[in-house]
């Protein structure tokens, strides 16, 4: 679970400034500290996320290689048959 800085008892009383009932203030200072950190937790990577991101990478990387391998071979063999060709 991420961890998050929200200062209710600062939210509870500026909503009581503005004419909110205590225990109003107070409900909606912990439902907006509720609703925050389960934002977090579904939109936040975890270390687990981001490993597994970077291991993808490498493994495309890997594959971008070999296909830059077998596009220069073709060019090389189109290349070499054109040169057949014509000269």
């Amino acid at each position: 679970m991420a961890t998050i800085t929200f200062d209710t008892l600062k939210f509870a009383k500026r909503m009581e400034k503005s004419g909110m009932p205590r225990e109003q203030a107070t409900a909606l200072a912990e439902a907006q500290k509720d609703s925050l950190a389960e934002v977090l937790d579904s939109t936040l990577a975890s270390k687990d996320d981001i490993h597994l991101l970077r291991i993808d990478v490498v493994g495309i990387k890997s594959e971008m290689t070999t296909i830059k391998w077998m596009m220069g071979v073709l060019v090389a063999l189109a290349v070499a048959n054109f040169a057949a060709q014509f000269f």
